[in-house]
């Protein structure tokens, strides 16, 4: 299976600029927990999350006004439409994280895949160690 059959495709994203007000309720509205973070030409700079707005900017008494630049991840993960999903699975197993950017040939944002896609579509005993792997405490910190 390829991470292009499990991957949410053009999935809703925004530019390092736009405020984390914004940002917030553009995941509201699409119900989802994290954004692509664009630059012009489309390549992903960072992912914002939902965790990165209140954990970060909220508790630090940041404004909405903020740019999601400010509490982005820049450290992105990316993967291909075409890579095997045990393959992309291993890479955020490694990081320690629970999505990644898919781009494509370019180099430009075309889909993204998380956890809980990959917990929807594969098969059980995969599902299981990746979320037992990206969940290690190790190398993490804070209260939750």
């Amino acid at each position: 299976m390829q991470v292009q059959d499990i991957m949410t495709s053009n999935p809703t994203c925004c530019g390092g600029n736009t405020t984390i007000q914004e940002a917030a309720k553009l995941m509201a509205e699409q119900s989802i927990g994290a954004l692509p973070v664009l630059n012009e030409a489309g390549e992903p700079i960072g992912v914002v999350t939902d965790r990165d707005i209140c954990c970060g900017a909220v508790a630090e008494g940041k404004s909405g006004a903020t740019a999601v630049s400010d509490v982005m991840s820049t450290d992105v993960l990316t993967t291909t439409a075409d890579e095997e999903v045990s393959s992309c699975c291993n890479k955020m197993e490694e990081r320690q994280v629970r999505r990644a950017v898919v781009t494509d040939e370019e180099g430009k944002c075309c889909g993204m895949v998380a956890q809980a896609d990959v917990a929807r579509e594969a098969q059980g005993a995969e599902t299981a160690d990746l979320v037992q792997k990206i969940s290690q405490p190790e190398g993490r910190s804070g209260c939750c």
